[in-house]
């Protein structure tokens, strides 16, 4: 799969087309990001399954948008279009939680910014429109598609914006993971079925004109009630949310003046078995030749030794948008399949005998939270975790374990890592060490990431994060079992500011935080108001739709800035932010000299280098993150169609 190129791509041009002794292409996949034929990339995995079927697809990638002739390519496709921007939001691949511009893009060659417009699929869309009319059928998914299916708020415009099935002009959207729903809708198409009858399949939406063809399902505030009155959009947040769900979801329907977004009820998950015949398909495993002399592709670098093991997550984080992506219900991949992969990479010219990752969107979750999901679904107004375990919910590492020791047994592995999530209160409610011990002892490179995101329970709850308390309580767990190891492994927490409900002494007591476990984050998030969660509502409405309670929001950029500063106080670059920080705050007590104190009194000069800045106790460096919870990959980092993000949660 990965020394030799097991098939060959599919075709990019002309030329190919005629070379594969294809006649005329049944699809034609616009992405927005660059070509690699690997499982971790959504194109790659749509593009296959469709071949799978008897399907003939064409890439067009990262197009020049700036008029329709690159989008004629490949000619005109005989069933249709399928637009993707690509495995990152391309706003948030654009842009910092800031609104600056990022200087790179790691699925761009050479890691180039500005190889796809903003807002892509909806520019894509337009293309091939004004190319070909609406002579041919355009089909969305992906990531911009699937948490902008319904009006949202658009951070970067701060503004409500319509669907995106409505800017783009798209026929159908196809949201979460796509492979059902895109196999089903080509049959229909090449049946010889209009588009525009296609109407029914699960995890697609459609625009509706005729009220009276409309399905029984929950109707939400429309696109001018939400627009104009946030606690109509916070109601519709609420509604649509708890109807994701492929078992018991309804029909989600929003008016948008005279016509109906329809979503039907997400997609049922792959079963094990179907997710094996995915990662069983025939992928190159890497970026196409024509990016050789342009610097690569620098995101397949984080993929190509990690193993994706499952999907979804019922972990349900409030700012994390998986719920309206992937789904709470998850599904993992056998035994067989996964060490298949894994003998397999050890074939690779440039393995060196280590496993960068086997895990998912988190890593310690291989089956559905209970059995009661499984017949009945996701519940419509709990969460396993949050605030405290489900009763229901079934708490069991033996199967994740039984994986990573076949794993570790072979021949050409050395070790075996873990950098995608572990939730960490799932791990510590095991009464059962086995797990935790045996991730100390091989799975971890002298530090684990995990994600407590906050220390005050004023915040967490808003975030829908377990209490400080069960993260403690983990802590100490883990270096007593490091200490019996005879490890020095260290824990680097996520921490994040500015989240709705973070007030200004939320930020600091965070600060004193960092400042008692000798910690010194060297990169930080602030909060990312991206589509499709419900932080993002809070964002936006001051409300949380969970309760309709009111919330408090740091929204004014001096006070972001002074909570994200608080998390770097020592740097010296931040003193007048912390400094402005802790006078608003009354907390003078925290300047100055003293044992306690964050920073020095400059007043009374006292220098920044001072003591206070270099402490006899060792302030231990947390590295190794970049900007993310909208989707930005961090170090190690995987998102969206491949289902991993770096980080225990």
């Amino acid at each position: 799969m990965y020394d030799k190129v097991m098939n060959e791509f599919l075709p990019v041009s002309k030329e190919e087309v005629k070379k594969q002794g294809i006649d005329v292409l049944d699809f034609v996949y616009v992405i927005g990001d660059a070509y690699v034929d690997h499982p971790s990339f959504g194109h790659a995995i749509i593009s296959r399954v469709l071949q799978h079927h008897g399907y003939t697809v064409g890439i067009i990638a990262q197009p020049d948008w700036h008029s329709c002739e690159p989008f004629k390519k490949l000619g005109k496709p005989r069933l249709g279009f399928l637009v993707m921007s690509g495995n990152i939001d391309p706003m948030v691949n654009h842009y910092t939680a800031a609104k600056k511009r990022r200087n790179t893009d790691l699925y761009s060659p050479g890691g180039k910014i500005g190889c796809r417009p903003d807002r892509a699929t909806i520019v894509y869309c337009n293309r091939i429109r004004e190319a070909y009319g609406k002579k041919v059928p355009i089909l969305i998914g992906g990531i911009e598609a699937s948490l902008r299916r319904f009006a949202h708020y658009d951070y970067w415009s701060d503004k409500v914006r319509r669907s995106i099935l409505i800017d783009s002009c798209a026929d159908l959207l196809i949201f979460g993971m796509g492979e059902r729903q895109v196999v089903e809708i080509a049959d229909l198409l090449s049946a010889g079925v209009p588009v525009g009858e296609i109407q029914n399949i699960a995890g697609t939406c459609y625009i509706e004109a005729d009220a009276r063809r409309l399905p029984d399902g929950v109707l939400v505030p429309s696109y001018q009630e939400v627009s104009e009155d946030k606690r109509q959009y916070a109601i519709a947040t609420k509604l649509q949310y708890q109807e994701q769900d492929s078992i018991r979801g309804k029909p989600v329907i929003q008016l948008d003046n005279d016509r109906y977004i329809v979503q039907n009820p997400p997609a049922k998950p792959l079963s094990t078995e179907e997710l094996d015949d995915v990662y069983a398909l025939p992928f190159a495993g890497t970026f196409h030749p024509m990016y050789q002399k342009m610097g690569g592709i620098p995101a397949i670098q984080e993929v190509i030794f990690s193993i994706t093991s499952c999907r979804g997550c019922f972990g349900a984080c409030n700012f994390c948008a998986l719920t309206f992506h992937q789904g709470r219900t998850v599904t993992a991949r056998s035994h067989a399949s996964i060490l298949k992969e894994a003998k397999r990479l050890t074939q690779h010219r440039d393995f060196k005998g280590y496993i960068h990752d086997v895990g998912g969107p988190t890593a310690n979750f291989r089956a559905p939270s209970c059995k009661l999901q499984q017949k009945y679904g996701v519940c419509k107004d709990k969460q396993c975790l949050f605030p405290t375990p489900c009763k229901n919910l079934e708490i069991d590492h033996s199967d994740y374990l039984a994986l990573l020791r076949k794993l570790r047994q072979i021949p050409g592995i050395k070790r075996v890592f873990i950098r995608s999530g572990i939730r960490y209160d799932y791990l510590i409610y095991d009464k059962d060490p086995a797990f935790f011990t045996e991730l100390c002892q091989y799975h971890i490179s002298g530090q684990l990431k995990v994600a407590p995101e906050h220390i005050s329970d004023h915040v967490l709850k808003y975030m829908g994060k377990p209490g400080m308390n069960v993260y403690q309580k983990f802590q100490n767990r883990y270096e007593q079992l490091n200490k019996q190891l005879g490890k020095k492994q260290y824990l680097v927490p996520y921490l994040m500011s500015s989240h709705p409900g973070s007030r200004l002494s939320d930020a600091i007591a965070l600060a004193e935080f960092l400042r008692d476990n000798h910690l010194n984050p060297e990169q930080v998030q602030d909060f990312y108001p991206t589509p499709g969660s419900l932080s993002t509502c809070m964002y936006y409405t001051g409300i949380d739709p969970r309760t309709m309670e009111k919330v408090y929001v740091p929204k004014s950029y001096e006070e972001k800035q002074m909570q994200r500063a608080l998390l770097q106080y020592k740097n010296p670059k931040n003193y007048q932010l912390v400094y402005q920080a802790l006078m608003k705050a009354g907390r003078r007590d925290l300047i100055g000299s003293g044992p306690k104190c964050l920073i020095p009194d400059r007043q009374k000069g006292e220098k920044t280098n001072g003591k206070n800045f270099k402490r006899k106790d060792s302030f231990r460096t947390c590295k190794g993150r970049t900007e993310n919870r909208g989707g930005k990959p961090q170090k190690g980092g995987k998102t969206n169609r491949s289902g991993r993000r770096s980080g225990g949660r």
